[in-house]
């Protein structure tokens, strides 16, 4: 496949350092240099499903296609306010989508793993025109009352349509299950049956084994992937790092010793919006004019799991 559309949507409200620090011990000084975020994009009177559906809008709109055009369509999302119909149904109502839809739970590397099923779907001659969404609002997972993980998120939602064409390269997923180092808990609906003790619990992390996974496995799937297809790093145009932390991309930088101006940014005004950071990083690169027909693309992103994917794309 190829990627022929993009298209991404932020909320309105620009939360920065400082406006965090006149309601919780922390400060710009002490935010910054340890992630390389200034401000982030929240959600206040915005509903995520409706970020998701402008971003689609856009993405098609890029694609030159309609929305006809779009047989199948794969929402990643980690949390929202339903339950249950998935968001992706919830978008396509927006949408006026009638194509079959499903939802990926993958976390920060949910676009790449969705981008693994369209091309399977593809492959097995079920559809050609693939939307993906990625839909995310992880400042309501964390307790703003825990300096170590609410400075760290940003909400927003990134597209892009995937095509008939020979750009998807390869992809690597893979796992090494830790659901003790990224988590959050959540009470169901109560019974008169439940004897078990639940809570809930805001997200949870352990900073520097995820530190540790994410510049490790980000460098083996990108040099692994690489070899596989018969590239150098000198082939690679732009790595498209997800951007949870600028300590984490300085890492893999340096360990691939590569230049700055190979690993396009946007932490420093967006924060870590979990799955939705590739695709709207992508977006904002395309409209910037920055791609050009033959360049190679490096995704990559790692997170909750833990997991970690790579995928490499040709524009």
């Amino acid at each position: 496949m190829k990627i022929i559309g993009t298209g991404s949507a932020l909320p309105k409200k620009v939360v920065t350092n400082d406006m965090i620090s006149e309601f919780l011990d922390t400060s710009d000084a002490w935010i910054f240099p340890r992630t390389g975020i200034r401000s982030r994009h929240v959600i206040s009177d915005e509903k995520l499903e409706d970020l998701g559906a402008e971003a689609a809008e856009k993405a098609i709109e890029n694609s030159g296609l309609v929305k006809s055009d779009i047989d199948y369509f794969i929402c990643s999302n980690v949390v929202s306010e339903y339950i249950t119909p998935g968001l992706s149904c919830v978008i396509s109502e927006k949408l006026g989508l009638t194509c079959p839809c499903i939802d990926v739970n993958c976390a920060c590397p949910g676009f790449i793993y969705a981008m693994d099923i369209a091309e399977n779907r593809y492959l097995a001659g079920k559809a050609r025109n693939i939307l993906i969404v990625c839909a995310e609002e992880p400042t309501r997972m964390s307790s703003w009352e825990d300096r170590s993980t609410c400075v760290l998120f940003g909400d927003g939602a990134g597209a892009a349509v995937f095509s008939e064409g020979n750009n998807l390269k390869g992809i690597r997923l893979n796992s090494n299950p830790a659901p003790d180092k990224i988590y959050q808990y959540r009470k169901l609906v109560d019974t008169p049956f439940i004897k078990k003790e639940e809570q809930d619990v805001p997200l949870q992390m352990k900073g520097r084994d995820v530190f540790k996974f994410a510049v490790t496995a980000s460098n083996r799937d990108i040099l692994a992937l690489l070899e596989e297809n018969n590239l150098t790093k000198n082939d690679v145009s732009y790595y498209m790092i997800h951007q949870a932390n600028a300590r984490i991309i300085d890492a893999i930088r340096d360990y691939l010793e590569e230049p700055e101006s190979k690993f396009p940014t946007n932490i420093s005004d967006h924060g870590n919006s979990s799955s939705a950071s590739c695709p709207i990083l992508l977006d904002e690169c395309n409209r910037k004019g920055m791609f050009k027909s033959g360049d190679i693309l490096v995704f990559s992103a790692f997170g909750a799991g833990l997991l970690s994917a790579a995928a490499i794309i040709e524009w």
